[in-house]
């Protein structure tokens, strides 16, 4: 339910910069996945992917420099169907979502 625009990166591939001491975790369902979020504002920050466990899901608006704006159009998964619960690893493609800017006045 949180909508994030996110990227993928690995363990290796991502730091965090500040803001350690604040970060918090959990896990659901499976328990497989870890979702880290700041416990001073609340807002997810980054998961271990449950599909890929070598693999991080990233929310962009957390990234110095990228702003979710910056993707003019994301394919939106379906969050009920989970490609880890399917033998083909299939993903379900629930819409897209599309950012078209326009002149500020």
């Amino acid at each position: 339910m949180r909508g994030p625009v996110t990227v993928t990166s690995t363990h290796d591939g991502f730091r965090l910069t500040k803001g350690v001491d604040q970060l918090a975790s959990y896990r659901f369902n499976t328990g497989m996945a870890e979702h880290h979020f700041c416990r001073t504002c609340g807002i997810y920050t980054h998961h271990t992917r449950r599909s890929n466990p070598n693999q991080l899901g990233i929310n962009v608006a957390c990234l110095d420099g990228v702003s979710p704006f910056d993707f003019l159009d994301i394919v939106v998964y379906d969050g009920d169907r989970h490609p880890a619960d399917n033998p083909e690893h299939r993903t379900y493609v629930a819409g897209r979502l599309t950012f078209m800017p326009v002149a500020c006045p």
